[in-house]
């Protein structure tokens, strides 16, 4: 436990980061992997939340775009979110580790209504808690959600899980000269205009000091890597 920076931690994955290779839907190899960090992480002591996108299967901007009402699309998009939880919660118990999914939509016969002191109630009894259904609000981003809710249950850091190991000056997949930041700023971000995250959840990390590590999620242990200061991505930090 003395290796890690921090005792309580939300990560943040994207609903395309458990379709894998596919182009769609859930990828099991990928689930059992995290499955597999988490409970390394849980092992050890750390205190997990976890929140999840559902662009795998459903993006409300997406649906936006096609003519579909805002709300409508967002609320799709939210329940997208609820079935990736419980395909994640399926393999971290497949890894005899205990887990709750707590939704922001009430559905209790699949999950536990999100309550703020119940969630961390759970954090201490050494539950890994995800959080479905993004902030239960539509025109809000599951990035957004992963901010209020690292805020919400006092996390020490939000951990972003990408595509990509960190933070760049620009697209590294369209600019191959383009320099990664060990160490940046949440002004910064939001002055370059980076798109981290969306500006709302930049802005409400920056406002409440909540450090962010930005990594790959790619390969076996680089969740523990990460949370352990080792160099496989980026720290965002308030302005000192």
């Amino acid at each position: 436990m003395s290796a890690y920076l921090y005792k309580r931690v939300l990560l943040k994955l994207s609903g395309e980061a458990l379709m894998g290779e596919a182009g769609f839907g859930i990828d099991p190899a990928v689930t059992d992997r995290l499955a597999r960090q988490i409970k390394t992480l849980h092992d050890d002591g750390i205190e997990v939340g976890v929140v999840v996108g559902g662009g795998n299967i459903f993006r409300g901007l997406a649906g936006s775009a096609e003519g579909m009402d805002r709300s409508q699309a967002d609320y799709m998009g939210m329940l997208a979110t609820v079935m990736n939880a419980l395909a994640l919660q399926d393999a971290i118990e497949h890894e005899n580790c205990p887990c709750r999914v707590m939704s922001a939509i009430h559905m209790d016969e699949v999950c536990e209504p999100y309550i703020r002191r119940r969630a961390i109630h759970h954090l201490e009894k050494g539950n890994v808690v995800i959080f479905a259904a993004g902030s239960g609000n539509p025109y809000f981003t599951t990035d957004t959600a992963a901010a209020l809710r690292a805020c919400e249950i006092n996390a020490e850091c939000l951990m972003k899980a990408t595509k990509v190991d960190g933070i760049y000056d620009s697209d590294p997949v369209k600019n191959p000269d383009a320099i990664r930041f060990d160490r940046i700023t949440y002004h910064d971000v939001l002055v370059r205009d980076l798109h981290v995250m969306d500006s709302t959840a930049t802005a409400l990390c920056q406002d409440n000091d909540m450090p962010m590590i930005v990594f790959n999620i790619e390969g076996e242990d680089n969740i523990r890597k990460a949370l352990c200061g080792e160099p496989v991505g980026t720290v965002v930090v308030r302005e000192e």
